[in-house]
């Protein structure tokens, strides 16, 4: 299966954030929207990173609740690896093992069209393993 599938299920909406906004106004729009990370935005609007729950937690550990007041791009991932709608689910879940990250904001022609999770690529192939199983089920049955 293909990533442009999965966001033919998910949607193409991508929570963004700019990327000199505080770690404190990220908090809230990361709980607001009960999602694990956003995409920060440079101010022509492109890819400057990829800030998760994560990054904001190992900065109030090391600062204290003064790291609220920090701006997103002090805190967030660079170099962001990204995905292409097309793409396979294995591929994209190689990837984000080998990495060891989360989300793969997903990019076509220089444009941002979706991202992805980790939980999505597994709840695929879940479904997909589930559904195998019942079509082999349903042919041993009726042979």
């Amino acid at each position: 299966m293909l990533i442009e599938s999965i966001l033919k299920d998910k949607g193409g909406i991508v929570t963004t954030i700019e990327a000199d906004a505080t770690l404190s106004m990220a908090a809230s729009l990361l709980d607001t929207k009960k999602i694990g990370a956003v995409v920060a935005l440079d101010a022509d609007g492109l890819i400057a990173g990829v800030l998760s729950e994560r990054d904001i937690v190992r900065h109030v550990a090391r600062s204290g609740a003064s790291a609220l007041t920090m701006r997103v791009s002090d805190a967030m991932t660079r170099g962001v690896i990204t995905a292409t709608p097309g793409e396979t689910v294995d591929a994209c879940l190689g990837r984000m093992t080998d990495r060891r990250i989360r989300h793969l904001p997903v990019v076509q022609d220089g444009v941002l069209r979706g991202i992805i999770s980790i939980g999505d690529l597994v709840k695929w192939k879940i479904d997909s393993v589930l559904a195998e199983a019942e079509a082999m089920t349903a042919y041993i049955k009726s042979g």
